[in-house]
């Protein structure tokens, strides 16, 4: 399908789909899912993708967005080391209404499905390789939310327990997977059957939680011994503050306060 087409469709989508973005209430620590940030080598080819995924394009800081009802994927050029598949964080998932008129928008649009193992479960993988899990939910309130991060890790009981100490995730299951909940995601986490290589680098190169009260947060942290890879700081020409830190499997996250718009 010839690019011209796709963009048409895709800013098509944009008016079929109500989106609302407002991130979830955050959780007893404070924190809430934030974003997914991206670098990749085409930024509008991805950005076509997401658009005619259910996305829509926003603004914040001079930050170029695409808003999901729970999450936002911000894009930056880079050249990624790699997709995601192979490494900690294996690929990202949403949650559709109707996964059959989904489908056919998607198929419509140009974009390849991949079947799942089992019903109403599809994959997509965008141009700088990100793959993506669609599965359905028909008592969604929206047509397209996010839904979970998909990690492939070593230990998965120690990370789960990890997530659960430091940001407060809610252990739990998800199908036959070992997960932890926070505001606006699902962490699953499977074991890897091989080492798999950090997220710094590749094509998703971090996940961000928004945290209330950053500076307190980050503080508590490193009273309690975490090792931060940036510490917390203003950011420039903006109310807004962030921190770095990696997990324990190898997965670089964001920590963000006023980063992202309201809603």
């Amino acid at each position: 399908m010839k690019i011209r087409t796709l963009l048409a469709l895709a800013f098509a989508a944009i008016g079929a789909i109500p989106c609302t973005a407002q991130l979830a209430s955050p959780n007893g620590s404070g924190v809430t899912m934030g974003h997914i940030h991206l670098y990749v080598r085409d930024v509008d080819a991805n950005r076509r993708f997401l658009i005619v995924l259910g996305g829509r394009p926003a603004e914040s800081g001079g930050l170029h967005l695409i808003q999901f009802p729970g999450v936002f994927i911000l894009l930056d050029k880079g050249e990624p080391t790699g997709g995601t598949v192979g490494t900690v964080v294996n690929h990202i998932g949403f949650q559709v209404q109707s996964m059959e008129q989904s489908v056919e928008r998607w198929k419509g649009a140009g974009l390849k499905i991949e079947p799942g193992n089992r019903p109403a479960q599809v994959y997509l993988t965008m141009p700088d390789e990100i793959r993506i899990e669609i599965l359905e939910d028909t008592a969604l309130k929206t047509p397209l939310a996010f839904h979970h991060i998909h990690f492939y890790v070593s230990d998965v009981a120690s990370i789960q327990a990890w997530y659960a100490k430091i940001f407060g995730a809610t252990p739990g299951k998800r199908a036959q997977f070992d997960a932890a909940d926070i505001p606006g995601a699902n962490l699953t986490f499977q074991k890897a059957d091989m080492a798999q290589t950090p997220t710094k680098g590749a094509a998703l190169d971090h996940i961000g939680f928004e945290v209330k009260n950053l500076e307190a947060f980050t503080g508590k942290l490193t009273a309690a011994g975490v090792k931060f890879d940036r510490p917390y700081k203003k950011l420039p020409n903006s109310n807004a503050a962030s921190a770095f830190l990696t997990d324990p499997s190898g997965t670089s996250i964001e920590l963000t306060e006023g980063l992202l718009p309201a809603k």
